[in-house]
């Protein structure tokens, strides 16, 4: 838009041409920021991104880190979506996500009643996607949500920024020490999420390699 109003002179193209694309573009940005709550550009950059293999297996790594620890630590898995598309059809943010069966605990968090063995729990589940990132490919780039997701639970309980933060690296280095000492399993839910598998072939496939590994 930038170089259509630079060169527009130089090519006699009008100016309003460049105008109503600034305006369309910022109403569009704006539309999605406020009414789909983001969600629109993620499918866009889902979009764009999905041309790239390197993006897809990022995506299915950060996820079975979730879907491991959830299991690991005995939280119910009720399904996982590996795209924009997916998670938006299951009202879920990002690029993709693992839902889990935790009716209990909207209402705990809105009392303020969670037990501190359960909170520390979800918390390193939610942090598992970023520590799954971290050891494959040594740094995340996914994640925005399940910090602002743990973000925003240790808030509204009370906690600190500082006791947030310490929180936040004390769930992503148990996630992390989870994913290590299970590391057959978490190759063998990559390779079943790849393949698309179901939810019970996903935990067949962590119960197969936990047998190999006794």
């Amino acid at each position: 838009m930038t170089i259509s109003s630079l060169l527009g002179p130089l090519f006699h193209i009008s100016p309003t041409i460049p105008a109503t694309l600034t305006f369309t573009v910022l109403g569009i940005a704006t539309l999605d920021a406020f009414s789909l709550q983001g969600k629109g550009g993620n499918l866009l950059i889902d979009w764009i991104a999905g041309f790239s293999p390197e993006h897809r297996e990022r995506i299915i790594h950060h996820e079975a880190g979730h879907f491991l620890v959830a299991y690991l630590l005995g939280i119910p898995v009720m399904s996982y979506t590996l795209s924009a598309w997916e998670a938006l059809k299951q009202k879920q943010p990002g690029q993709g996500g693992v839902s889990f069966d935790d009716g209990e605990l909207a209402s705990q968090l809105e009392r303020g009643t969670i037990a501190a063995q359960k909170l520390d729990r979800y918390c390193t589940i939610w942090m598992a996607g970023i520590a799954a990132e971290m050891l494959v490919y040594e740094n995340s780039e996914g994640g925005a949500d399940d910090r602002s997701k743990l973000s925003m639970v240790l808030t509204n309980l009370g906690f600190s920024a500082s006791a947030c933060e310490q929180k936040q690296r004390f769930c992503t280095l148990a996630a992390k020490t989870l994913l290590q000492e299970n590391w057959l399993s978490y190759q063998a839910l990559v390779k079943a999420m790849r393949e698309r598998a179901s939810v019970a072939e996903c935990q067949n496939a962590i119960a197969e390699a936990c047998e190999e590994t006794v």
